[in-house]
């Protein structure tokens, strides 16, 4: 037929025979297009590839190769590996991110897929089963204790209502010092994890308890809180190989079972005493002086259900802030603490300029601390030197997903190596030497700030996991730090010498305790007394 339609030499077919034509080379066209789209669909249809990573044995995966730094391993598997890699630990795959442009994939272009936690059993039942935040599931009810906690109880007035409550827990260690430690060689981390403990106690039940009472139940806090940190980073067979925790092999769950149950009785026998406290003497119109409990009891509690929070999450929000704050607080300040004594240049700079903002006859007060800029560039490379979560706290896809080319399935658990990152040569000069003043450029101190938008610079974490106790860690942070630095001179005992290797935890610390030697330093000793 078309043979017999293109030979024919009538002109009434003339417009048939160009109309044919011209449909053919559109055909032929369109033809050509669908293949190569097809092709090309073909090809990028196929599953991206894992990323690279180090192989393991059958079943264990590379548990049996985990060493217990992590972060220095996990850095040394990036220099063989690449930026993103995998390992195989146990039944769970892990994900390894040590790239600035990878992170920022992560926390904020993928941040609804990577926003979930690879929640262990000790961390579901100390959390109150995820009603907290640090751990709990995104949604409506995760989204409200966040407001309630970074809104409004550590809004800038509240925090500036509770001073009162931080000062006086600061002021008991500096004469306890004064009083029995002068030229006697501390335990500097000891000393000040014990100073942030009562700080967060007092802050969380404020003028609820009262002398005797409060001391008591303040070491009993303590001692719960060292416990359920012990047993959070503790690892946990059940954890790996999910199918055994049915078991119980460790012990873990039991374990957790009954710190829960200590912190419940306590929290109850809190709450209960701050209800008939408000029965008895009313509520006060102001908050000065009082805690955490108090301020979630009064405005939260009897509210609406769409603004209120239930009594778990209220003992969840207020065990992740004594939890989660403590020990970063302080183990933080024993690593600045240990570079100044290991730079003295760094650390008679900045006593000058407490000397200067403060005055030598005159207590640290918190309006000094906006004005002590190279106190706060110490601060800020210590963090860089010494991220207390290194890998930050770890995240799990909720989907099957891509991240720089290669493929992360469902389930994968995401590392994120903000200590590889702060230490990386490409950004950071000598990133291996303690240069606060490189922080002191107006530039690069506004560019690496706390809040995670500079993905060279992760020190709390990125996007909305950030960690939202940032005005309250802040606060005490500097605050104890510049203390403490204005009230004494620190020296070490004789022939003695700075370690700063560290050990890998949830918070790294110091792998040999800071021991240092106290004398007064200001002038008028009755601030002492």
């Amino acid at each position: 037929m078309w043979s017999s339609m293109w030979d024919t030499s009538s002109e009434k077919h003339g417009d048939l025979k160009a109309a044919l034509t011209i449909f053919a080379i559109i055909m032929t066209t369109v033809s050509f297009w669908f293949l190569q789209t097809w092709n090309k669909h073909s090809r990028n249809s196929k599953p991206a590839p894992l990323p690279p990573g180090p192989h393991g044995v059958p079943l264990l995966g590379y548990l049996p190769f985990l060493g217990t730094n992590h972060h220095h391993q996990f850095t040394d598997l990036s220099r063989v590996y690449g930026p993103i890699y995998r390992i195989q630990l146990g039944t769970k795959l892990v994900i390894v991110v040590s790239s600035p442009s990878l992170v920022k994939e992560v926390v904020r272009d993928q941040d609804t897929i990577f926003f979930y936690r690879n929640v262990k059993v000790a961390q579901r039942i100390l959390s109150y089963g995820g009603s907290d935040i640090v751990f709990g599931t995104h949604g409506p009810e995760w989204r409200k204790m966040r407001k309630m906690l970074a809104s409004q109880m550590l809004s800038k007035t509240n925090l500036d209502d509770c001073y009162a409550l931080r000062k006086q827990e600061v002021v008991k260690s500096i004469r306890h010092v004064y009083n029995e430690k002068i030229g006697t060689p501390i335990d500097f981390g000891q000393f000040v994890m014990s100073t942030t403990s009562n700080t967060f106690s007092c802050m969380l039940w404020g003028g609820t308890l009262q002398g005797e009472k409060a001391s008591d139940v303040g070491s009993e806090f303590r001692k719960v809180v060292m416990e359920m940190i012990w047993l959070l980073q503790k690892p946990n067979v059940s954890d790996f190989f999910p199918v055994l925790a049915r078991f119980d092999i460790q012990g873990i769950r039991s374990r957790a079972k009954k710190l829960q149950s200590v912190t419940e009785n306590m929290f109850d026998s809190i709450i209960e005493t701050q209800m008939n406290k408000d029965k008895n003497e009313g509520v006060p119109k102001k908050h000065e002086g009082k805690g955490f409990l108090q301020f979630l009891l009064e405005n939260n509690i009897n509210q609406d259900s769409a603004t209120s929070l239930t009594m778990k999450q209220v003992k969840a929000l207020l065990t992740d802030i004594v939890v989660a704050g403590n020990d970063t607080t302080a183990g933080i300040i024993e690593w600045a603490m240990s570079e100044l004594i290991q730079h003295p240049d760094e650390l008679r700079k900045v006593q000058e300029e407490l000397t200067k903002i403060v005055g030598i006859n005159n207590l640290v007060e918190e309006f000094h601390l906006p004005k002590l800029h190279y106190l706060d560039a110490v601060i800020k490379e210590t963090f860089r030197l010494h991220p207390v979560l290194p890998l930050l706290a770890p995240r799990c896809s909720s989907q099957s997903t891509t991240i720089g080319g290669y493929y992360i399935p469902k389930g994968s658990i995401v590392f994120l190596n903000a200590w590889a990152i702060h230490r990386d040569s490409s950004v950071w000069d000598d990133p291996l030497e303690f240069r606060p003043w490189r922080f002191l450029n107006t530039d690069t101190s506004n560019s690496f700030g706390y809040q995670g938008n500079n993905f060279h610079y992760l020190p709390f974490g990125s996007g909305r996991r950030i960690c939202p106790g940032i005005p309250l860690a802040k606060r005490i942070l500097v605050y104890v730090l510049a203390s403490f630095l204005h009230s004494f001179e620190w020296t070490l005992p004789n022939d003695a010498t700075v370690d700063l290797s560290d050990k890998f935890g949830i918070v790294t610390k110091k792998k040999a305790p800071l021991i240092v030697v106290p004398t007064p330093r200001l002038s008028n000793l009755e601030l002492y007394a």
